[in-house]
Order: C-alpha cells, then sequence, then structure tokens
C-alpha cells in the first residue's frame, strides 16, 4: 500500500495539496524572517524551523477545527499550519499593530485563539501545563477537542513535563505531547542530554502509549499523530509521539553552528520534507511538475505580500504603551 492509500480518515487525497502549500508557505515565512534579522530590520530574537515543516503541518492536519494547539519558541510552523494569517504573523515580528500582539509579542509570543493555537511560548517547556489546563477543561466541560502540545527534545528534560504528563495520565486527558526531536537541545546533542535513545521511551513511566514517527515523513507523521489524537478523543488518555528531525538553522539567530558538520546537515538536508511530499505525489499522479510549481509560487508570493503589508503597517505610538496590560 501506497503511503497516499494509507492516509488517516480525516484527510482527504485533495488535503494534500493545501498541505504541500503551507509547507512551502513556512520555510518561505521562515528564510525570509532570518533575511529580515541579519539585515536589522526585525529586532529580538527568533527561532526557525526550517526543515522540521512536515512534522508540524502533519500533526495538525489530523486535528478538527475546534481542536487546541500550544507551541514552542520555534513556533511559526505550528502558526501557519493551524491556520494563522501570514500577514498578521508578519506585522508582529515587524512590531507594527496590525500584528497578531499589535507588535507587542514578537516571534515567541504569536497566538490565534480563534483559530485554536493557544500561543508560542519563550519558556522551554512552558506549553505543558497550559495543554494540559486546556485538556482538563475540555474533559470536564464535556466540549470534545483535543489538545496537541508541541515540545522539543531538551524541554522533555524540564520538570513540567513529568508534571503535565503525570497528571494528563492519571486523569486520562484528551491531549498529544509531541516531541519535534531536532537532535540538538540549543547546542548539544540529544544523545549527551538523556540516557534513552527516544523520548517516546519515557511514556512508559506514565502507562501511556510513545511512539516514534519520521517527522521528515509527513504521511508517517499524520498516521503516528492521528493514532493518538483518535484515542485521547475516545477517552483513552494522553500519548507522546516524537518526531524525528532536523533543523537546518542553528538554533537562533546568534547560533553559527559550530558543533555540527556540514556532512550531518547535508544528510538531512537529503531528507529535505517538501521535497518528500511533492515527489509523492508527483509520483502518485496527484500532481503534475508544473503544478507544483505554481503550488511553490504561489506560496512564496503570500509571503511576499505579508513584507509589504506590514511595511506598510503603522507602528505603536506611546498612547499604547499602556494598553493590553492587566494592571
Amino acid at each position: 500500500m501506497t503511503q497516499v492509500k494509507n492516509l488517516p480518515p480525516n484527510v482527504k487525497e485533495t488535503d494534500l495539496t493545501n498541505l504541500l502549500k503551507q509547507m512551502w508557505q513556512i520555510r518561505f515565512f521562515e528564510e525570509k524572517v532570518d533575511e529580515f534579522f541579519a539585515k536589522g530590520m526585525i529586532h529580538g530574537t527568533t527561532h526557525l524551523a526550517v526543515g522540521q515543516e512536515a512534522s508540524a503541518v502533519g500533526a495538525i492536519a489530523v486535528l478538527e477545527d475546534r481542536d487546541k494547539i500550544t507551541s514552542t519558541h520555534r513556533g511559526h510552523g505550528h502558526c501557519i499550519a493551524k491556520g494563522a494569517e501570514v500577514n498578521r504573523m508578519m506585522a508582529e515580528l515587524f512590531g507594527r499593530t496590525t500584528g497578531y500582539c499589535k507588535g507587542k509579542g514578537g516571534s515567541m509570543h504569536i497566538a490565534d485563539v480563534d483559530k485554536g493555537n493557544l500561543g508560542a511560548n519563550g519558556i522551554v517547556g512552558g506549553g505543558f501545563a497550559i495543554a494540559t489546563g486546556a485538556a482538563l477543561t475540555s474533559k470536564m466541560k464535556n466540549e470534545g477537542f483535543v489538545v496537541l502540545c508541541f515540545f522539543g527534545d531538551g524541554a522533555s528534560n524540564e520538570g513540567s513535563f513529568h508534571e503535565a504528563i503525570n497528571l494528563a495520565s492519571i486523569w486520562k486527558l484528551p491531549v498529544v505531547f509531541i516531541c519535534e526531536n531536532n537532535q540538538y537541545g540549543m547546542s548539544g546533542p540529544v544523545k549527551e542530554m538523556m540516557n534513552v535513545e527516544d523520548v517516546a521511551k519515557r511514556a512508559e513511566a506514565y502507562g501511556i502509549p510513545g511512539a516514534v514517527v519520521d517527522g521528515n515523513n509527513i504521511f508517517d507523521v499524520m498516521n503516528g499523530v492521528g493514532q493518538a489524537v483518535d484515542r485521547a478523543r475516545n477517552g483513552e488518555g494522553p500519548s507522546i509521539v516524537e518526531a524525528k528531525t532536523y533543523r537546518w538553522k542553528g538554533h537562533s539567530k546568534s547560533d553559527a553552528k559550530k558543533y555540527r558538520t556540514r556532512e550531518e546537515e547535508q544528510e538531512w538536508r537529503a531528507k529535505d520534507p517538501i521535497r518528500h511530499l511533492r515527489d509523492v505525489m508527483i509520483a502518485e499522479g496527484l500532481l503534475t511538475e508544473e503544478a507544483a510549481d505554481e503550488i511553490k509560487a504561489a506560496a512564496k508570493k503570500e509571503i511576499e505580500d505579508s513584507v509589504e503589508f506590514s511595511k506598510a503597517s503603522p507602528m505603536p505610538t506611546i498612547d499604547d504603551l499602556m494598553e493590553d496590560i492587566y494592571a
């Protein structure tokens, strides 16, 4: 059975075109942000997910509109995959009032609650408690939504990881913990940070399923996460799904990547998740070379347009300083 014929029940062959476009949007968004940070046109810091597009798009593809996600400091891809407006995302990074947080949050604090995105988070492991709390809300109010909690391999060594998963396990909460294992916790390899090969192995300690998927293969991601989401929605509790992937860029804008080799980078670039989906769709007759190029061009234009939108948007004024605060 081909990968396309083994799609999760709620993902159709016709959906793959949009998923491919979303992956290109993420790639072009991240590359544009990288360019502007290098030029000093965007301030603060940012963490890019170039190379990790399949884990974000594949995981969110199996959700229903009512479902929620929590994101990470490397969260632009999650935001786009959950249906965010790239204009408002880019405007936020440019510090403009048309941004999701009116230009006050920046890269690590974009949220779109209307679309079910409960927000990125500048604190490593900061999404665990939020996701578990949202899942508790779903269960107590019988609202039926599932929560995806994205986190990185480094975050699995935070205390919040164990506390949240223990609570979710004993209360059988509808939450799926998705580890995007990009091989490095900041500048240290995973093998130096933990004494188990797979983060998913830690699920055993809490009596829940743990699965490892190929994070650069969107079909593998969709099937692995889809099974965990179905389990959560049926009242069977949480799961951990670990997507093995790789970030092409440094940890943040200041990272020179001196801790890894060119050979390793090239090996992972050969596993480009976007090229994989494109090649499968062409091989299966779902897409022509020309149509694939059109999808890529359309995604690129949307990101270019978001830059122009941002540049034309107003900066906050001194009068905006005291708005949107609690006290």
